[in-house]
């Protein structure tokens, strides 16, 4: 099964994550299937916030991936409906990354 979930990066008192679509049974860190974006909570800058690709998570929700809580919780608040299923099949083409600022509008 893949899951949709962070990866943790960065150093110490610093994370930074990276969005990816992993098997669940891989390790936090462990292999990735592909990368589906970034994630810095640190930063205030809400353009270097999150950068997501939101064709591929489309692709991956219409395939059956399931996200995490905390992966779901910021899909959501980036405008991307994070419930898994084929009603993500149509918005598969659109592979622009999403930012906070296109989200809000």
């Amino acid at each position: 099964m893949v899951v949709l979930r962070m990866k943790r990066m960065g150093r110490i008192r610093r994370p930074f994550y990276r969005i990816s679509a992993m098997d669940k049974r891989s390790p936090r860190d462990g292999r990735v299937i592909e990368a589906l974006g970034w994630f810095d909570p640190i930063t205030t800058d809400p353009e270097k916030t999150i950068n997501l690709k939101a064709g591929r998570i489309h692709y991956w929700l219409s395939v059956g991936a399931q996200p995490s809580e905390t992966v779901a919780a910021l899909f959501k608040k980036n405008g991307i409906d994070p419930k898994p299923g084929p009603h993500h099949a149509e918005l598969v083409d659109s592979d622009k990354p999403v930012s906070m600022e296109s989200a809000a509008e």
